[in-house]
């Protein structure tokens, strides 16, 4: 198929400069750089990376972590069980 496309010069720079690096025609250049830029286009965007933050901190005071037993019952009182 012929069509007539207007190019950035900058584009046009590029595509110049891979096809004298690839010794390809100015036609075989252009339909693979579309063929890559289309595909990639139609590859799902990334989820972002879910990253954990790390805090430093202390346990409030009067809380004792070495008894759970001592824990529960101060955060559930006496009848925790």
């Amino acid at each position: 198929m012929r069509t007539t496309l207007a190019i950035d010069e900058d584009s046009y720079q590029r595509l110049q400069a891979e096809m004298r690096r690839r010794g390809c025609s100015f036609r075989e250049v252009v339909n693979e750089s579309l063929r890559r830029g289309l595909d990639a286009l139609a590859q799902p965007e990334p989820e972002p990376r879910f990253v954990v933050k790390p805090v430093l901190g202390a346990p409030l005071p009067g809380v004792n972590l070495d008894s759970i037993s001592a824990l529960l019952e101060q955060l559930e009182g006496p009848n925790w069980r």
